[in-house]
């Protein structure tokens, strides 16, 4: 176990829970099937802080990811706060901080950033086809937005075109690469994430057949996306975000430390 100090008495109460709640995302995302090891970035914004967010520190597995672990940066890329990690010293990763500095500046409402490499996510983005409202599920995502692959994400002059690109959408496809999505809180990123990962696996699974799939009428599809829509609609993961926690509770509580 990699021992790490408390962050919690440097730490107003908001921006521990952030931690709390970010902390608890790595390990959901994780559990689910969704994390590539180290690799990869959520992140979250400090309350009451413009401008900082909390990453991953880039070396530690989304299993072990804790609310202490958590790097705390600005949108220039400094470092706020972090804990001590001896002589491992971890700092952030720079394309984590290329994409979610992007997105946090540009959209402000935006509370939480997922990054992923999940692999049916991944193998949908190699589609020239991209993601099809071929279920219930994946109607949700009927107008969902894409991002051309330009190498490796670290350098900031991609910042413009992901930003136009994502626009006000929860949800961008990386060509080639993986998904983004965003949430007004934590728990809604994570159900977008959940719900983009289960859209895709499906779709692979029924493309497996090499059957056709049924056709839905246009105008349908409309006013199932309409339905998944804000407004129309509870926020996502009002329901289920406390709950997770509690699921999250039972088999490991140490992401709370």
């Amino acid at each position: 176990m990699l021992e790490i100090p408390s962050m919690k008495p440097r730490c107003t109460p908001a921006e521990w829970q952030a931690r709390i709640d970010l902390a608890a995302c790595y390990r959901l995302v994780d559990l689910y099937g969704m994390s590539d090891m180290m690799a990869n970035h959520i992140s979250a914004h400090v309350p009451g802080e413009p401008g900082a967010f909390l990453i991953n520190a880039y070396g530690m597995m989304y299993e072990e990811i804790t609310a202490s672990s958590l790097v705390k940066v600005n949108l220039a890329g400094e470092i706020l706060a972090k804990p001590d990690f001896g002589e491992l010293d971890y700092g952030i990763n720079r394309a984590g901080y290329v994409i979610h500095s992007a997105i946090h500046e540009a959209r402000p409402e935006v509370a939480c950033i997922i990054h992923t490499h999940a692999w049916a996510s991944m193998a949908v983005s190699a589609l020239q086809c991209g993601l099809l409202p071929v279920t219930q599920t994946a109607m949700r995502f009927l107008k969902v937005r894409y991002h051309d692959y330009q190498g490796v994400v670290l350098d900031d002059a991609e910042k413009a075109s992901l930003i136009g690109d994502l626009g006000t959408s929860e949800v961008l496809i990386l060509r080639n690469h993986g998904a983004i999505v965003t949430g007004r809180t934590v728990g809604e990123a994570f159900n977008w994430a959940h719900r983009l990962e289960l859209a895709c696996r499906t779709q692979l699974a029924a493309m497996a057949t090499n059957s056709p799939f049924v056709p839905v009428p246009q105008p349908v599809l409309e006013a199932t996306w309409n339905n998944y829509q804000r407004g129309t609609r509870r926020p996502y993961g009002l329901m289920e975000w406390p709950a997770l926690l509690r699921k999250l509770d039972r088999l490991d509580p140490g992401y709370r430390t």
